[in-house]
């Protein structure tokens, strides 16, 4: 297993949509990664946890195959039973310090921060391999979620040391104006795995972090 700073952490951060059930999960993993995904999430809020185990272990055998992390929501459980390279955790989730020695060192750690700097900040004091900000746009998988301002990235890219992380909303359209503003990475679930064309959604998404000279007008 990697940490994090062995990884070019930069690029599509895919997340799988609850509408992706069962084995048949891997094809569009494969698909996403194949289009430029830099790194897996697996996400399923339900209570099928046998379910969730088959799926998450078809997940990594497909992450394995491409050398792309695969992280967990919330359940560091899960994370350890398969082997994942860590885990994703929300301000109702499992304690970072907790996550950390269950999971070792190298495990990769990352942290929702919402709209808010000081939990940032907490985050990384307490280990945190990076921070997550948003939704900075309307989004039909979190549509209760806070809102959050461009103008954290600016900030966060000026004062945290580690990468960051924009999620909520994004589109090939939009998600421009985040990397600009700071963001490492693109976290994204249905304009990814909703999409008609997983492969050329996650492409559009990826050539958002291409230079001007390999993305010419």
């Amino acid at each position: 297993m990697k940490r994090l700073r062995d990884r070019p952490f930069h690029g599509l951060y895919a997340i799988t949509d609850a509408g992706l059930k069962g084995p048949a999960i891997e094809r569009p993993v494969e698909l996403a990664i194949r289009g430029g995904a830099r790194v897996i999430q697996y996400r399923d809020k339900s209570r099928d946890a046998s379910l969730r185990q088959v799926e998450a272990q078809a997940i990594l055998g497909v992450c394995r195959k491409f050398d792309v992390p695969l992280l967990i929501n919330d359940d560091v459980e899960l994370a350890a039973a398969i082997g994942a390279d860590g885990v994703h955790l929300g301000s109702e989730d499992t304690a970072l310090g907790i996550a950390r020695s269950q999971l070792g060192q190298r495990a990769i750690i990352g942290v929702s921060c919402y709209n808010r700097f000081e939990l940032a900040e907490r985050a990384i004091a307490a280990g945190a391999d990076y921070v997550a900000f948003g939704r900075f746009f309307s989004s039909r998988s979190k549509p209760l979620a806070v809102s959050a301002g461009v103008d954290l990235l600016h900030r966060a890219r000026a004062e945290l040391d580690c990468p960051i992380v924009a999620i909520g909303g994004i589109t090939p359209e939009n998600g421009r104006l985040l990397v600009q503003a700071g963001a490492d990475m693109l976290a994204v679930i249905r304009g990814v795995f909703a999409a008609h064309d997983v492969t050329q959604a996650a492409q559009s998404l990826h050539n958002l972090f291409a230079s001007d000279s390999e993305n010419p007008p």
